[in-house]
């Protein structure tokens, strides 16, 4: 038998569930007008008064039910109405099992209404009740009985009203809550989606910038040297070349990174501190003096902390390169720790020293290295190094040059960033230019 019960029951619940959807699509107004309807006619078909005597009855059974089509709109209204159409009732002393109009309205107050309203009028009720009690109760106790029963009802359809409204207003909450928690969603998203084109751009700014400002230093050089050095300039287009390529393989290396679902990125590591060799030597190549010093293990540090690194030092450089008259030099010092990354390019922005190759010495027409700025030099380096929670400062020294300093917090502790003095344990990149004491950061 209980088998049979448990199979059965998800066919007996479909009914129910169809007809909850069906009210759940029926307008409230019509649900409303059949409420009325069925109040009225039903009590006024088990009440056989009505049709004996004048009309009187019939308006106050259609006072007491007509008012509730309206009970959504304006509960505690509704409710008055009713309860005045009681009192009239109580005067003239007819019996209407209409009455119970009086309970609907007291529900839609207190499940509508505030719980101020829905007190008030439960009170009303009860005092009315009281009324009838005393006017129609059966002389042997009825009254008591009367009070306490009709008190009982009332109360349970208070409570039974205040309960909807409790929960209606949770869920309603729970709405509330869905959408805010939508539109965080999506407000992340777009911060997300605003940021991912940030580092898109920091990075198309990092490797466009410094290859083409690489390459225009070598063929002003090489328009330069064409009939006095035929090799140099041989040299330098073939340099120009190369840092094409170079520039090619970066953006393809990005792309990789930022595709992450392509299997490429693995195979081909973006750039860290082990390549700064080979950026010191484009920047020799083109006619910036650079020294580089490195201490410390690398191996151990994160590879997008390198790849941070990189281009600090890549920006600083290109921006000497730009802006820094012919003779400049510039040193790069590196310091790698289990705790951070300090990172000091300068140079000394002075023409006077010794020469550098001669493919950068003269100046040639057409646009200048040093043209206006797109905005992602400083700013993208300082937001490139707050992602580590680390600092950085950059600005002219006081005996001329310019210096970029940074630190990359890798965990607990710091170590100072290098100043411009002899580095700790020099490794010096491949042929080395004698930079002078006070030289700063690019």
């Amino acid at each position: 038998m209980q088998w049979g019960l448990t199979v059965l029951r998800p066919y007996a619940a479909r009914p129910v569930r169809a007809l909850l959807r069906a009210g759940a699509r029926f307008p409230p107004i019509a649900f409303d007008v059949l409420l009325a309807a069925a109040v009225l006619l039903g009590s006024a078909g088990l009440t056989s008064e009505v049709y004996q005597g004048p009309p009187g009855p019939l308006v106050l059974h259609a006072a007491l039910a007509l008012p509730l089509v309206w009970r959504r709109r304006a509960p505690m209204t509704v409710f008055c109405a009713v309860a005045a159409a009681a009192f009239a009732q109580w005067l003239a002393d007819v019996r209407l099992l209409t009455d119970v109009a009086l309970l609907v309205a007291l529900y839609t107050v207190a499940a509508r209404s505030s719980r101020r309203r829905a007190l008030v009028a439960w009170a009303v009720l009860e005092l009315g009740i009281v009324l009838a009690s005393a006017r129609w109760a059966a002389p042997d106790g009825g009254f008591l009985r009367s009070v306490v029963f009709l008190s009982a009802v009332a109360a349970a359809v208070a409570a039974t009203g205040t309960n909807t409204r409790t929960r209606r207003a949770y869920l309603a909450s729970l709405e509330d809550r869905a959408v805010r928690l939508e539109r965080e969603r999506d407000q992340r998203a777009r911060l997300a989606a605003a940021d991912e084109r940030a580092r898109i751009a920091r990075e198309m700014h990092d490797i466009v910038t410094h290859n083409l400002s690489v390459m225009v230093a070598l063929a002003d050089g090489a328009v330069f040297a064409q009939h006095r050095s035929p090799d140099r300039a041989t040299a330098a287009m073939r340099q120009i070349s190369g840092t094409g390529r170079q520039a090619l393989t970066d953006m393809r290396r990005s792309l990789g990174v930022l595709r992450a679902d392509e299997p490429d990125a693995l195979r081909h590591p973006v750039p860290g501190i082990a390549q700064l060799d080979a950026l010191v030597g484009r920047m020799r190549a083109a006619g910036l003096p650079t020294r580089l010093r490195v201490s410390g293990d690398h191996a151990p540090v994160p590879a997008a902390a390198q790849l941070t690194a990189y281009r600090l030092v890549q920006e600083a450089l290109t921006n000497t390169l730009k802006h820094a008259p012919p003779g400049t030099r510039a040193e790069v010092r590196v310091h790698c720790s289990p705790a951070t990354v300090a990172l000091d390019i300068t140079d000394d922005g002075r023409a006077g020293h010794a020469p550098g190759p001669p493919l950068s010495s003269p100046p040639l027409p057409g646009p200048s290295l040093s043209g206006p700025s797109s905005g992602h030099g400083i700013p993208g380096m300082r937001e490139r190094v707050a992602a580590y929670g680390g600092s950085l400062d950059a600005g002219p020294l006081p005996g001329g040059g310019w210096r970029v300093s940074a630190t990359l917090a890798l965990g607990p502790g710091a170590d100072p960033v290098p100043g411009p003095g002899p580095a700790s344990d020099p490794v010096p990149g491949p042929g080395p230019v004698p930079v002078p004491a006070e030289g700063g950061a690019a």
